[in-house]
């Protein structure tokens, strides 16, 4: 018995007796319950950044911003007349800083935290509670990377997206225009869409079969579905394609389209900045594995021979058309390749990356010819015949080449930890069909609905005398060459 409590208490024998007993099965208790210190100790230590990782995805976020500025800029801006040459540098430089400063705002708690299945919640509005030991989930259980370069990371993803569709209202767009359209578009299509496809508690939320009904029920709604996109087949190019080919009927054909010649003004530039956009895309895919691993080599893998297979489809069909292969070709041959492995690029085998590239090729070959005749749209720098077309390409044959049989990766059931064992082509088609339908929906829609507040507000088009003078001088008041 405890000595204070008898000096205390002065029980008699038989009460000191049962006490005494007492005392003894408080100790043995005692000796068979862990302390709270015990269980600390017993507890596996939280997950820590990996630093190779980590290095990974800052590298792939800059890699990324490449890919914007200067790569897309100079991409784009070779591709117009001279007169509107600065105007699309600033359109994509000023656009993309625009969307970097939403993002932080409020973008990235929207697309990138709990909410409903089509947005996310307000919990990390101005990036609240979010610090250099915050981490975020990967995909491999018990791996994290700091989530300040997540959300870096993703920026540039939501920047790029929105700086693809300038290339279709090239050349006759108010600037103020641009920059509000992008903002509501931004807020009420690429966020939404991000969150239906790439939201999820992360691979650690999921222990058993329960866990997983628990996680896939507080997913994005594609997610949930089993949508598969590596990195960003609909939620950027899809998205944007659609937007850009909406944009280019309500703003309206460019004066003297179809009647004048409208040829691009460098490609010199253009190659320069589809160069840049290959290089850029290795962190664009690559990275969006999240961790330095086999994926995302064979991210990385992917988008090497699939463009390259696309280069050459692009031309073999250009020069069995026209009789000559042009440099032009090879570019936007390349853009095309890169944005059709975007979707697969984790998720297919090399075999599957050449057929997806070279398929790619030729059918965006025809989206910036003959679907674009059929359209009668002014699609300046053909986005949709590009990105729209190459990223459902894509997206749809994702579902064939993930398939084991053909050298895909499968599924990974994160219950057994392993490859599911069933895998259906049809079946896995069918959501990636889903996933395309539902992005062009959402993205028409918003852009509609987006152009006409804008033309209430500001207006869409410069006027005819600005436009023929050009926008570089008529909206910012400098050239881009002076000579």
């Amino acid at each position: 018995m405890n000595p204070l409590l008898a000096r205390l208490a002065k029980p008699s024998a038989m009460l000191a007796t049962g006490l005494g007993l007492l005392g003894v099965c408080g100790l043995a208790m005692a000796a068979d319950t862990p302390t709270a210190a015990a269980v600390a100790a017993a507890a596996p230590p939280a997950p820590v950044p990996n630093k190779g990782d980590t290095a990974w995805m800052l590298i792939s976020t800059v890699l990324v911003l490449l890919m914007i500025v200067p790569g897309l800029a100079l991409f784009y801006g070779g591709l117009v007349r001279t007169k509107n040459m600065l105007s699309v540098l600033m359109q994509v430089m000023v656009g993309a800083s625009l969307i970097f400063v939403l993002w932080a705002i409020y973008g990235y708690t929207l697309a990138f935290s709990g909410g409903n299945p089509y947005f996310g919640g307000l919990d990390k509005l101005f990036m609240a509670g979010i610090t250099p030991d915050s981490v975020a989930a990967t995909f491999s259980k018990g791996v994290v990377i700091p989530e300040l370069v997540f959300v870096a990371f993703q920026g540039t993803f939501a920047a790029i997206t929105c700086a693809l569709i300038i290339g279709a209202f090239a050349e006759r767009m108010k600037f103020s225009a641009v920059l509000l359209f992008l903002v509501l578009w931004f807020t009420f299509s690429y966020i939404p869409v991000a969150h239906m496809v790439w939201y999820w508690d992360g691979p650690d939320a999921i222990t058993d079969a329960k866990t997983l009904e628990a996680v896939t029920a507080a997913a994005g709604a594609l997610w949930a579905k089993g949508a598969l996109d590596f990195a960003g087949g609909t939620v950027v190019h899809i998205n944007a394609g659609v937007a850009g080919l909406v944009a280019a009927y309500m703003v309206g054909k460019r004066i003297g389209y179809g009647k004048e010649a409208m040829t691009p003004h460098s490609l010199t530039l253009t190659m320069v900045g589809a160069a840049m956009l290959w290089v850029g895309w290795f962190g664009f895919n690559a990275g969006s594995n999240l961790e330095a691993t086999g994926t995302a080599a064979l991210a990385m893998t992917n988008t090497l021979f699939a463009t390259a297979a696309a280069v050459l489809a692009w031309l073999v069909g250009e020069w069995m058309a026209k009789g000559k292969p042009s440099m032009l070709g090879a570019a936007s041959g390349a853009v095309a390749g890169l944005v059709a492995i975007t979707p697969a690029a984790g998720f297919v085998g090399l075999i599957g990356a050449l057929v997806i590239g070279a398929t790619a090729g030729f059918l965006c070959l025809w989206g910036v010819t003959g679907l674009k005749r059929m359209l009668k749209a002014d699609d300046a720098l053909d986005v949709f015949g590009v990105h729209g077309v190459g990223g459902i390409v894509g997206a749809l044959l994702t579902g064939v080449f993930a398939a084991p049989s053909l050298g895909g990766t499968g599924i990974y059931d994160y219950v057994a930890n392993a490859v599911g064992p069933e895998y259906s082509i049809s079946g896995q088609v069918m959501i990636q069909a889903e996933a395309v339908l539902t992005t062009i929906v959402i993205s028409a829609i918003v852009s509609v609905v987006a152009l006409t507040i804008v033309k209430l507000l500001v207006g869409l088009r410069v006027s005819e005398e600005e436009e023929r003078e050009g926008l570089d001088v008529s909206s910012h008041g400098e050239k881009a060459y002076y000579m």
